[in-house]
């Protein structure tokens, strides 16, 4: 389970900016992250821009950004973010997609903006994991990729991938990002400087903000359940929401038994094996692979979690759901 980022050394992100990328996305995701520099007084994130050729890289506006070409941009990223728009769809350089193939085959934690999802989906670093993409393409996407697990929702983060719907959307992930590095207190202070009060969870607008859904008013709750909703994948601990939430755990489990009834973990637990159940019935992904997009070691650990939740094993959900696929 992932741990609180406590380094002194930068975090790198990379953005990889195809023709056509549009300048507001691009933005949206950098600005955050110079903001986070500024208001800790060091520097938590070190970004470097690139593209296939180098120079300057003019966005579909006005606006353009310095790069380095991806031939000599090697592996050394956290993230590396590809940020595409236009057609997204119709982007097949075998450069850029044999540069994602590296970089995912060294271990790099991969990302899309806008349309950028479809160039990770082009180049075969997509399977078996959860993503989303800008409205205008989902049905094009879906159409391409039967088998691909998109969402409609404005940013989705499953294990080392990560994905936003491009617009403002990248504010509102790259706030879950600051959250989950350096804390809640920062990741507010960020949106602050930005007059971005309004901070969208990673399913709006398809469902409720999870403090409406649960009817929660405490600060610290409504955080937390934030951060479980875009970490169903790699569950924090305890004592990282206690401190990301900026309580500590005891206080937070009290808080939790309180209002909810429950533990914290166990509304974890519920949380994501109420998304295991959204990927049974909604796609074909094989079991083993859903126990690991939400979270769970071992296909016979999700098995004996999920029937106990819902009082079916995963295999009869999904035959009741879809016979045609046993």
């Amino acid at each position: 389970m992932p741990a609180v980022t406590d380094s002194r050394l930068p975090t790198r992100y990379g953005f990889l900016l195809l023709p056509d990328y549009a300048l507001m996305s691009t933005a949206s995701a950098i600005e955050p992250l110079r903001a986070a520099n500024l208001l800790s007084g060091r520097i938590l994130y070190d970004l470097q821009f690139l593209s296939i050729p180098g120079g300057w890289m003019q966005s579909s506006g006005a606006g353009a950004f310095h790069t380095i070409p991806i031939s000599d941009a090697g592996e050394g990223f956290d993230i590396l973010f590809v940020v595409a728009g236009g057609d997204p769809l119709a982007q097949r350089d075998e450069r850029v997609l044999a540069f994602l193939r590296r970089l995912s085959r060294h271990g790099i934690s991969l990302g899309g903006i806008s349309g950028g999802a479809a160039i990770l989906a082009a180049a075969g670093v997509m399977t078996a994991r959860r993503f989303t993409i800008h409205w205008q393409h989902i049905d094009a996407m879906r159409e391409t990729y039967p088998d691909a697990l998109i969402e409609r929702r404005l940013f989705v983060i499953d294990r080392d991938r990560f994905t936003c719907a491009g617009g403002m959307a990248p504010l509102d992930m790259m706030h879950a990002l600051i959250a989950a590095d350096h804390g809640l207190a920062l990741a507010r202070s960020v949106s602050d400087w930005f007059i971005h009060t309004g901070i969208r969870e990673a399913e709006a607008p398809q469902q409720l903000d999870p403090a409406r859904k649960y009817d929660l008013h405490h600060p610290a709750l409504v955080a937390m359940i934030e951060l479980m909703t875009s970490h169903l994948a790699d569950p924090l601990r305890l004592e990282d929401l206690g401190h990301l939430c900026g309580i500590g755990p005891r206080q937070l489990e009290r808080l939790t038994q309180a209002q909810m009834n429950q533990s914290v973990m166990q509304l974890y637990r519920r949380l994501r094996l109420d998304k295991a159940d959204e990927l049974l019935t909604q796609s074909s992904l094989p079991l083993t692979e859903i126990a690991l997009a939400t979270g769970f070691t071992s296909r016979s650990h999700f098995s004996r979690r999920f029937r106990e939740q819902f009082g079916d094993t995963p295999s009869t959900r999904r035959s009741r759901s879809h016979p045609e696929r046993g």
